[in-house]
């Protein structure tokens, strides 16, 4: 569930997501979302929603009553299973804290908070609109409202940030009694403000620094890496996104939102996008929202491992065939090649990159391709 909007537009951000004007269109929106979720009922093909992810955008802009009926819409057009997680995005800004609780209380179990860091000057240079203080804050009005599992984003590479810096952020997050916490590494991206004014980052030595440092306190605080930026307490990994890196289907509904769908009966798989732009989202045609463009045969295999092996346990041989349409056998002469490389290993019926493969995905990837 794509909700596009922001209080401001930050410097590194290439997401799909716009400054919002005094007046969010909620309810106009709000409508939009519900269509669109009718629209896409024949995909989810009699299946119900294992998890539900608000993402932005800031999603926490959207009042908690707004939030509950796109919910409610939800569960009466595809239904959820007993166990389904519900994910928002969320920012520590006061204006949203002040929401928390009425998240809760609307369905959602789970917030993903964007901290990205707790030190003022980095938070400064980043274009956040809080401080350290407020993130702080944040994380105990979500433990006050009744989230017992909530993810924090942080980032790392800042400029001018020193290794204990970096490991003062990851330390805070642990002591909050985060289950989960997403900690990336900051890129510029084409199309972002940071592109054109670039910021002085760290050397790569001192970006290897940092780390090795974090993953070393990760690890002592009991965070298991399950994926390249994501560590979690145990069994606390996101279901949403396993569900990606293990190349199951989902819906993307909202201005931008992405989906892929698994279609049995002609055993192809179905990439969908909707259109951009929040004005012309909620202007256009219900029916002429979304475009479908199906995955071509010989891209399956490496779009397959691109997600899977982002994985730190790489994924089962099993799903390859249900989720691709291919025989295993179609792969054979790659794996085969990769394990002979010290790349890839198969055990227990898994496909797993090795350490060195791990280090180097991309080429390990391109062995697929």
């Amino acid at each position: 569930m794509h909700i596009p909007w922001c209080v401001r537009k930050c410097p590194y951000c290439d997401f799909n997501s716009h400054t919002a004007a005094p007046e969010i269109p909620e309810k106009a929106y709000i409508k939009a979302l519900i269509t669109d979720l009718q629209q896409d009922q024949k995909w989810a093909q009699g299946r119900k929603l294992t998890s539900i992810f608000f993402g932005g955008g800031t999603p926490s802009l959207f009042s908690a009553a707004g939030i509950g009926q796109i919910l409610d819409a939800a569960e009466r057009i595809i239904g959820f299973e007993p166990d389904i997680e519900i994910t928002l995005e969320a920012n520590p800004g006061t204006a949203e804290q002040n929401k928390f609780s009425g998240f809760r209380r609307a369905g959602v179990n789970r917030l993903s908070i964007g901290i990205q860091s707790f030190n003022d000057q980095h938070l400064l240079q980043l274009g956040r609109i809080h401080d350290g203080a407020q993130a702080l804050s944040a994380i105990e009005t979500a433990r006050r409202a009744g989230f017992d599992n909530f993810n924090l984003d942080l980032m790392h590479g800042l400029s001018g940030q020193s290794v204990a810096q970096a490991r003062r952020d990851l330390q805070l997050a642990s002591d909050s009694g985060a289950l989960h916490i997403s900690w990336y590494q900051l890129t510029i991206e084409p199309n972002t403000e940071f592109y054109s004014r670039p910021p002085q980052l760290p050397e790569e030595d001192a970006l290897v620094d940092i780390q090795q440092a974090g993953m070393e306190l990760l690890d002592e605080g009991g965070y298991k890496q399950y994926e390249v930026s994501a560590f979690a307490q145990p069994g606390r990994a996101s279901q949403h996104n396993m569900n990606y890196w293990q190349f199951g289907d989902y819906l993307g509904i909202g201005a931008g939102a992405h989906g892929k769908i698994t279609m049995p009966a002609d055993n192809s798989i179905l990439r969908s996008n909707k259109t951009r732009q929040p004005d012309n989202y909620l202007a256009r045609d219900p029916l002429t929202l979304a475009q479908h463009k199906p995955i071509p045969v010989d891209e399956l295999a490496v779009e397959f491992m691109m997600n899977g092996l982002r994985l730190r346990e790489g994924l089962s041989a099993d799903y390859f065939t249900p989720r691709t349409g291919l025989r295993t056998a179609s792969i054979s002469k790659q794996v085969a090649k990769l394990q002979s490389q010290g790349l890839l290993e198969v055990n227990d019926h898994r496909y797993q990159a090795t350490p060195l493969g791990y280090q180097f995905l991309n080429s390990l990837l391109q062995g697929f391709s």
